[in-house]
């Protein structure tokens, strides 16, 4: 027999002792050094009912903006008006997951997150798209769209981190620090009524005014203001 051959027997037979004088240590050393396969999808199997509302929260968020897109390429003033409602049905969704997961209780840290990425889609970053589509789309309201849409994202973040203390361990929020993000559905209705009057591009309300050579919508400041109330420290009771 060669001296690889010996070598080799012996291994496998120092491997077999081990195994018989120490076998709970063995199989836990098992347990650890063999990766666990996960099941497909095993993470949407773990969604609550409530965690679905909110996906179709997000879902309405991305029609707004499609309809936004297909206006820009048609000039159909009635995509307007779908991309507003379906800001609106976001909205129908975000209060619907809350009231479920409550009556529920299978409130989650994932749940929490998932509602404020929706939030982001649904109430920061649709509404100032629509009114980029509506007309506002001067170098100056790009800059105010995109400190509204940032201050929504900021206002996400600090809630998420505050909420436990805000609450007092009761679970439920009694006050907001800032106006939520939802109330920017007060702005998609703005938009809404002025494409309901033609008001849109060129007719857009308050007209233009022009600064070093870039073009300013008074109107959109509106959108600075509703972001700047979002990132204060004004507290809002919870109704």
């Amino acid at each position: 027999m060669s001296f690889a051959a010996r070598c080799s027997i012996r291994a496998k037979s120092a491997l077999a002792v081990r195994r018989s004088c120490f076998p709970a240590q063995w199989r836990i050393l098992s347990v650890m050094t063999i990766p666990k396969l996960n099941k497909p999808f095993s993470m949407i199997r773990e969604f609550h009912l409530a965690d679905w509302f909110t996906l179709g929260n997000a879902v309405c968020g991305m029609g707004a903006l499609f309809s936004v897109m297909t206006y820009l390429q048609t000039s159909e003033v009635r995509h307007i008006y779908y991309a507003c409602g379906m800001v609106l049905a976001a909205l129908v969704f975000d209060v619907l997951d809350g009231r479920i997961a409550r009556w529920r209780q299978e409130t989650s840290a994932m749940g929490r997150e998932l509602d404020s990425l929706a939030d982001v889609i649904s109430f920061g970053v649709a509404p100032a798209v629509i009114a980029y589509g509506c007309g506002m789309q001067g170098l100056y309201d790009r800059v105010v769209l995109v400190y509204f849409a940032a201050c929504g994202v900021s206002r996400l973040a600090r809630y998420n981190i505050t909420a436990e203390a805000l609450s007092d361990g009761g679970g439920k929020v009694k006050y907001f620090e800032g106006t939520p993000i939802p109330t920017s559905l007060s702005l998609v209705a703005l938009m809404f009524v002025a494409a309901w009057q033609g008001a849109l591009r060129e007719s857009l309300w308050f007209g233009q005014v022009e600064f070093a050579g870039f073009v300013l919508h008074p109107l959109v400041l509106v959108f600075a203001v509703s972001g700047s109330l979002m990132v204060s420290r004004i507290r809002f009771p919870k109704i």
